[in-house]
């Protein structure tokens, strides 16, 4: 679909939005729209644009993507903030995606397919709940992606924690498989052991 004129610039000071089309967007707009600001997700048609990020979400990306990269089998790459082609309307941006290796194509390559994605983690951010919590995890089960994270903080002293959920395939729906603070320690999809703790986070 051909995107409509640029509107002038009043969203953003010295930035321009898009005017959307009438049937929203779609996955192709997304990468050939010009001038969108880094980490634009599409979901259900409609741009979403990433608000300044607090020091515990990118934080915590890191330790997982080194946490992980440790762990997991040689089969088998993690990314971070890349995004994933869900259906024509919805292309969303895990925080951290475990993928196929022969899935990854080269240092030019702007997404993946849901195929490819063995794991989907989000970190919540407070702008991000909604999505996060509700809108994303049931279209991850709905594209078939086997596991998803979600990691929040809780708690006076804001300790990380992480949900891990397992997809179902007879109902496509994400079942809660565990939660895990200090320590995530799980078997599947393979054998991981990532330090979560406080520590670890302000040791980054």
């Amino acid at each position: 679909m051909t995107a409509e004129p640029l509107a002038e610039p009043n969203a953003v000071p010295g930035g321009r939005r898009p005017v959307p089309p009438r049937d929203g967007y779609t996955v192709d707009d997304l990468f050939t729209l010009p001038d969108l600001p880094p980490h634009t997700e599409l979901i259900d048609g409609s741009l979403v644009f990433e608000s300044p990020q607090r020091d515990f979400h990118s934080t915590m990306i890191d330790l997982l993507v080194v946490g992980l990269r440790r762990t997991i089998p040689k089969a088998f790459k993690v990314r971070r903030e890349m995004t994933v082609v869900l259906d024509r309307r919805n292309g969303p941006e895990p925080d951290v995606s475990v993928v196929r290796a022969d899935a990854v194509t080269g240092l030019e390559q702007t997404r993946f397919k849901a195929a490819d994605v063995l794991l989907a983690v989000e970190v919540v951010s407070p702008d991000s709940e909604a999505r996060d919590r509700d809108a994303k995890p049931h279209k991850y089960a709905a594209a078939g992606i086997p596991h998803f994270w979600l990691v929040e903080t809780t708690g006076a002293g804001k300790h990380a924690v992480v949900r891990a959920y397992e997809l179902d395939p007879v109902t496509k729906a994400y079942a809660l498989a565990g939660t895990y603070r200090e320590q995530l320690k799980v078997g599947d999809p393979f054998d991981i052991d990532v330090d979560i703790s406080l520590d670890a986070l302000q040791e980054l």
